[in-house]
């Protein structure tokens, strides 16, 4: 039965590939560029179950240290994901890729997705060239988000920072980037000056799940809030189960997150077919989940962010 809605779901512009290899850049994170095409998009979407997917860019995104560049190609991206929506209305929604760092160019191509793209929500990288989010100068753009009461999708990027030689970025650092993303977002009270934004972090927020009281345990000795009220505001985020699903790593989702805010991802293209058959075979087959718990990661919880997938 297709029920899923993935909210983790890429794609890659052959334009934008193109450009990318201009840059020097062949892989993200130490995953190849995989191919990408509606057409692929669609025939793994009815492979794997998946009756709605909304569409991402990955790392690196388009902010290579040229901000005139970045927003000729996220207005680009964004003008393409919106094309495959137009195209197939039942089948996809995007998340519109912006221009952090920088902040006024982000504001401009967020505007411009909003009103006149249609955009379901965006897609925000843990860090931008060093700058993570919930740092203050993102503030404006925030604001902004939380006017339109957005739905913000945080995809890890390679950490600041050289990577550990034969440790492929993805494999353990973008969960880190992950979880530094969040500890800021909440170390800024993100969350709470701006409780109207809808953050989903990919990968099961990285560590957040596994280390919310540690992390929590930090910040509010640091900002002299209440332990109570820190763990609420890491609470708030919403998790996706791309690459997640597995036995171990579940309980510990499942255990930490409100109720509605697991959601369903695959990471394709970039998890190819058969790693994606490995964690929806998992999540299929976990005893413990009760049947609205897997109609709400299925479906029901996309469906509450994404009315228009009801």
């Amino acid at each position: 039965m297709n029920d899923r809605i993935d909210v983790h779901h890429h794609l890659l512009p052959v334009d934008y590939v193109r450009w990318l290899h201009t840059q020097g850049v062949t892989d993200a994170g130490g995953w190849q560029l995989p191919a990408w095409s509606v057409q692929r998009a669609l025939d793994a979407m009815d492979q794997h179950g998946i009756s709605a997917a909304v569409l991402s860019l990955s790392a690196p995104g388009v902010h290579l240290g040229d901000a005139p560049a970045a927003a000729t190609w996220a207005r680009r991206v964004n003008e393409i994901a919106a094309e495959c929506v137009k195209d197939h209305p039942d089948r996809f929604g995007f998340f519109a890729t912006l221009t952090l760092p920088d902040t006024d160019g982000a504001l401009d191509a967020a505007g411009y997705a909003f009103d006149e793209l249609s955009a379901d929500g965006i897609v925000l990288l843990a860090n931008s060239r060093g700058g993570y989010l919930g740092s203050p100068g993102f503030d404006p753009l925030m604001a902004e988000l939380d006017r339109r009461g957005a739905v913000v999708f945080v995809h890890p990027t390679e950490l600041p920072g050289p990577a550990v030689p034969g440790i492929p970025p993805f494999a353990a650092d973008f969960l880190l980037d992950t979880t530094r993303a969040a500890f800021n977002l909440v170390r800024h009270d993100v969350p709470g000056r701006y409780p109207a934004i809808k953050f989903i972090l990919a990968h099961a927020g990285g560590f957040v799940p596994y280390a919310a009281h540690r992390l929590a345990l930090t910040i509010a000795d640091a900002t002299r809030r209440a332990l109570s009220q820190v763990l609420d505001d890491f609470g708030s985020f919403y998790f996706d189960t791309a690459l997640s699903s597995s036995p171990v790593t579940l309980p510990s989702l499942l255990a930490f997150a409100k109720p509605g805010h697991v959601l369903y991802g695959s990471d394709w293209p970039y998890a190819p077919d058969s790693v994606v058959t490995h964690f929806n075979a998992h999540l299929d087959s976990y005893e413990p989940l009760t049947r609205t718990q897997r109609r709400d990661i299925a479906h029901g919880s996309a469906q509450q962010l994404f009315p228009r997938f009801a």
